[in-house]
């Protein structure tokens, strides 16, 4: 996050290029200091040393591990200061003592204790916390965390679905109040377990056994009558149900919807899960749902891969925005098809890879991007590297800030256009110029100098 006062400072402590002697000098301010921690790889000895100088707690909780060589880890651990000393393992412990998840080697690192004797430590929430981030543990540990007398510990061992449940095991879940809703979500469950989780008349349990994925035709059958808009939405995505029911099913929770009913709104909305028997579905089976007016089972039979060529036609011309995009994403899509989608609707920056990198997309007409009416598609064509510099001159000047912000990350600026980014109102945007590692060395010193440092 940029430095909404110093932004220059905040950009140039990310700035890869900085030398250490000015990072030495940039570290004696708050936002230069903000902006080192936000840089990766190892920082020099002298740097740290400079943080420790200038800054506090805060500077001193991200100074461990691999960031800072053996020396230094040395130096903190023995600091006069408490404060400093102390400050990693207090904040990893403020962390468990809160409940927020946080990995396993930093457990290990703050706590200074292997993972194996941090599962059976005496604070219930330290052991919570292991189970929370050790997804690889054995299953001798797992046992050990389901048979935890804290009921916060149990919960924490059963959120994910690995390692899971030993069959011995699920009945005394299943009837642990703790445990009970994140085991019914993905524990193969006999016809009587079934029965004895619909018997609890809980709302949370029900929801998370109509998403069981192992769940038998009889099972679904009980489920249809459960008044409950995610629950209805959750089994119409069962592969046990039929056209007709799955038509009902939603059409209960439409009306709902348009009742004004909000869970009726976030089922049919907000909801993430999808019917994933269809991944695995035989072909013919599958490509019975082409034609299937509900989006979520286009959706993911676009994501398969092994479909003729007459499905691939129907999907990359899908009226709904994300089954085309689902169905661009096979190895096989032609050029032309990605080309239009991504001209048309631009990409998903937060799904990786792009589009615009799929082996298929002709990059070449990246730079022709820039002419194009969408804010959000011109700023895909900040995607080609030798962009030339008028096109980068062009997206300079836009108003939107993330184009002018693209514009600073870009690595083919120029010194002209990263002087103007550096004075760009936006904060945001002139810190991207100062971390530019394009920015030369005497700029730099002119930042710094402007500064007082």
């Amino acid at each position: 996050m940029a430095s909404l006062d110093h932004p220059q400072l905040s950009g140039l402590g990310r700035n890869p290029a900085v030398p250490p002697d000015l990072l030495v000098r940039l570290a004696a301010h708050k936002a230069g200091r903000h902006g080192m921690s936000l840089r990766r790889g190892r920082l020099e000895d002298a740097v740290v040393e400079a943080l420790l100088t200038h800054g506090d707690d805060m500077t001193a909780v991200r100074l461990h591990g691999d960031r800072i060589s053996p020396a230094m880890r040395r130096r903190i651990a023995e600091h006069p200061d408490p404060a400093i000393r102390d400050a990693y393992g207090d904040f990893v412990r403020d962390m468990v003592d809160r409940g927020v998840t946080i990995g396993i080697d930093d457990l290990e690192e703050a706590y200074g204790r292997p993972r194996t004797e941090l599962a059976a430590a005496p604070d219930a929430r330290l052991r919570a916390a292991v189970a929370r981030a050790w997804y690889g543990r054995p299953l001798s540990v797992q046992v050990g965390l389901l048979a935890d007398p804290d009921p916060q510990v149990r919960a924490a061992a059963t959120e994910q679905k690995k390692p899971g449940v030993p069959p011995e095991w699920r009945d005394r879940c299943l009837a642990d109040p703790a445990v009970r809703v994140n085991v019914a979500r993905y524990t193969p469950l006999t016809l009587d377990q079934f029965a004895q989780l619909m018997r609890s008349q809980e709302r949370e349990v029900f929801q998370a056994v109509a998403g069981n994925p192992y769940l038998s035709a009889e099972m679904v059958a009980r489920l249809l009558d459960v008044e409950d808009p995610l629950v209805r939405v959750t089994v119409a995505q069962s592969r046990h149900v039929d056209d007709e029911t799955r038509d009902r099913l939603y059409a209960l929770v439409e009306a709902e919807q348009a009742d004004g009913s909000i869970e009726a709104d976030v089922a049919l909305n907000w909801n993430f899960a999808e019917p994933e028997w269809l991944y695995e579905a035989p072909l013919n089976e599958r490509m019975t749902y082409l034609d299937c007016r509900y989006t979520i089972f286009r959706r993911v039979l676009a994501s398969c891969h092994d479909l003729p060529a007459e499905a691939w036609h129907r999907l990359d011309n899908d009226p709904e925005l994300a089954v085309r995009r689902a169905a661009a994403r096979r190895p096989g899509t032609p050029s032309d098809v990605l080309e239009r989608l991504v001209r048309s609707d631009g990409d998903v920056l937060h799904i990786r890879p792009l589009l615009v990198d799929h082996p298929n997309f002709p990059r070449h007409t990246l730079r022709t991007f820039v002419d194009e009416p969408s804010p959000n598609v011109r700023y895909l064509a900040l995607q080609d590297p030798e962009l030339p510099v008028t096109a980068l001159q062009q997206l300079a000047s836009a108003a939107e800030p993330f184009l002018r912000r693209g514009v600073a990350r870009h690595p083919n600026i120029t010194d002209a256009l990263l002087e103007q980014l550096l004075s760009d109102p936006d904060p945001q945007v002139a810190d991207d110029a100062a971390a530019n590692s394009a920015l030369r060395p005497t700029r730099m010193h002119r930042i710094l100098t402007a500064a007082g440092l």
